[in-house]
């Protein structure tokens, strides 16, 4: 199983979007074997995920050993696929 966490400033909006928008892209695509939780910056530092996609701006605020794909929208759909899919598929196992 991938384990995505999708990280904005407050976790509770964006972040929930953006989660929102990757489970449509991974069953359009037939990744299924994933599970995606949303959450703020803070939170995001003490949870285990196997990749974590966020913005540019928070992307930067991470450790350098966590896998950290960036996006440059929350919300589009089409620009989150292009930013994230052919990394994501890079973590997939299936």
């Amino acid at each position: 199983m991938l384990r995505i966490l999708t990280v904005c400033g407050n976790g509770i909006g964006s972040s929930l979007m953006l989660a929102m928008k990757i489970e449509e892209l991974c069953r359009e695509e037939g990744i299924n074997n994933v599970s995606v939780e949303s959450s703020d910056l803070n939170g995001a530092l003490s949870k285990e995920a196997d990749v974590i996609i966020t913005v540019k701006e928070i992307a930067e605020q991470f450790p350098k050993n966590k896998k950290i794909i960036v996006t440059r929208s929350y919300t589009n759909k089409k620009k989150i696929k292009e930013d994230i899919l052919e990394s994501m598929k890079k973590y997939y196992k299936g």
